[in-house]
């Protein structure tokens, strides 16, 4: 959450760090996240992991409205959910198939 945090409150991330668009880093970041806190938290409910994922996504972009060369876009915030949405689904399929 912290390098999510810096390279979306950064100005100017660094370029390595960009897919080419918007869009795709916002879902691969929070891809990541969503990874990180099933991992982390497997006795969650998958909807308890995606509402603060989604909760972090709306702070990232009223942030970003104030800091100079960012903006706020709700579409970011579908994005990011895309991302969670994918990857909490992909777990909850992959526990069923392993019968946990």
């Amino acid at each position: 959450m912290c390098g999510v945090a810096w390279l979306a409150f950064t100005p100017h991330p660094p370029p390595q760090a960009d897919t080419g668009w918007d869009k795709a880093n916002h879902a691969l970041a929070f891809a990541v996240m969503a990874l990180a806190a099933r991992l982390g938290w497997p006795a969650a409910r998958a909807a308890t992991l995606a509402a603060a994922l989604a909760g972090y996504g709306v702070l990232i972009e009223l942030v970003q409205a104030v800091v100079p060369g960012r903006s706020a876009e709700p579409a970011d915030v579908l994005a990011d959910l895309a991302g969670v949405t994918l990857v909490l689904a992909l777990a909850g399929w992959w526990r069923r198939r392993a019968g946990n």
